[in-house]
């Protein structure tokens, strides 16, 4: 059978196979990170996704041979600092993922390259990227008294950031406005506990919320997807003890780290499961470990697949219901113009556009669909050797917001949000999507 070019079929995603000794041998990652790389630049239709592709096709172009035979393998790094396993290449661009032959997975084998060097002894990780990815640490420490007001007025003052880039901290990165005050100290376990849960041919009707590292420092869309969702019939119950889903560990190829952090999450996740709740999160990239990357490294365990079948993004579920009657549409508020971004991580899950559908229900509104990258992409924003490049990917976002003259904008990943606004510099905030809704219902 000869070679095919390309694939129509839907990409199959393979399991990870991290706890191999291949995974991290170096000679056997070169091996095919030069293969795939060859392939890639024979193809080159992943150029405008990232800075990953790039930065290769430069490193080749640049090259004695303009083969990837001519580049340094000791380069090949350089490629994979740009990866922030948005995993747009995979699911969305590449016709050469499983099942065609060729297997390429490019975001998997740059997790496969950032595993190894982080477990390489002879590579020493930067305190900093073990510091910014260690998200709920962090977070609970800015919960002690006092350390949010300095934390905050830290990241205000020009010089404390100029001296953060000694760390490796931009000093025109983006940084959260911490709140000072755990999710706990806002909202209840239980919210709408006496509403009675109706359940469609898809959800229970009851859902359990995921809080997020970010749920924690900047409470008001938890809250307001608590509002929402009782709103809507539907009693919540607030995972308080959650921990960090893993995914900054998993960006940074400690993969260790993230199976710690799924160990102490599966007993609280599958516990809200065995109750009769659906799971959930505000932040697309903790659903998106969820329900795909957590499978994939874990594919022998069943109570990471039970989490999986259960967790739903908030518009994915919103709109289900709705196609039962099960979603009220007394809505008071138009909001107008919205530019709305669709975050890559939630892109990638294959549940459809449905903040966009759900938005564009409410009478009164209009909404401007931006589907380009923001560039904030985790740590990547902040880090100073990639701050620029973020900035860059976030430059069309930005002009599409600008040009849309909207009344509102945001994002359902509030770090893109925060991005967005950095790049506008108007003093304007982005809104995440759930608290529009509220806005609309009135509630």
């Amino acid at each position: 059978m000869p070679t095919r070019e390309g694939s129509l079929e839907a990409p199959e995603r393979q399991p990870i196979d991290w706890r191999s000794p291949d995974f991290r041998d170096r000679a056997s990652l070169e091996a095919e990170m030069e293969r795939v790389f060859d392939i890639c630049h024979g193809c080159r239709r992943c150029v405008n996704l990232c800075q990953a592709f790039p930065t290769l096709f430069d490193l080749v172009d640049e090259s004695e041979t303009l083969e990837v035979d001519g580049v340094d393998k000791a380069d090949y790094g350089k490629v994979a600092d740009h990866c922030y396993l948005c995993d747009l290449c995979a699911e969305t661009k590449c016709p050469y993922l499983p099942p065609h032959e060729w297997a390429v997975d490019f975001p998997h084998l740059m997790l496969r390259a950032k595993a190894q060097r982080f477990g390489d002894p002879g590579t020493k990780t930067r305190w900093r990227d073990r510091l910014i990815t260690s998200t709920g640490p962090l977070f609970d420490a800015a919960a002690l008294p006092g350390v949010a007001a300095v934390a905050n007025a830290a990241a205000a003052s020009k010089p404390l950031r100029r001296l953060g880039e000694r760390l490796g901290i931009h000093p025109d990165a983006p940084l959260p406005h911490l709140q000072g005050r755990k999710l706990a100290s806002r909202i209840p376990a239980e919210v709408g506990p006496g509403i009675e849960a109706r359940p469609s041919a898809t959800t229970t009707g009851k859902v359990a919320v995921f809080t997020t590292c970010y749920g924690h420092h900047e409470p008001t869309a938890v809250e307001d997807l608590a509002a929402v969702l009782n709103h809507n019939g539907v009693p919540v119950r607030v995972l308080h003890g959650a921990q960090c889903c893993g995914m900054p560990k998993f960006e940074l190829g400690d993969l260790d780290a993230v199976a710690d952090l799924k160990a102490r999450n599966l007993p609280l996740l599958l516990a809200a499961v065995d109750d009769g709740y659906d799971l959930m999160s505000i932040i697309p990239s903790c659903t998106l470990m969820y329900r795909q990357e957590l499978p994939l490294m874990f594919p022998e365990e069943a109570g990471v697949a039970r989490v999986a079948e259960r967790f739903f993004d908030p518009f994915e579920y919103l709109v289900l219901r709705s196609r039962e009657q099960l979603v009220r549409t007394d809505f008071r508020t138009p909001l107008g113009k919205v530019a709305y971004h669709a975050a890559c991580h939630q892109r990638v899950q294959n549940a459809g556009a449905r903040t966009r559908e759900f938005l564009a229900s409410i009478p009164g509104t209009e909404v401007a669909f931006i589907e380009r990258c923001s560039g904030h992409d985790g740590t990547y924003a902040v880090k100073s050797e990639t701050f620029e490049a973020a900035r860059k990917i976030a430059r069309p976002v930005v002009n599409r917001v600008r040009s849309a003259e909207a009344d509102l904008y945001g994002s359902d990943c509030p770090l893109a949000g925060r991005m967005i606004a950095h790049g506008l510099d108007d003093g304007s905030e982005a809104v995440h999507p759930i608290s529009m809704v509220r806005t609309a219902y009135g509630i």
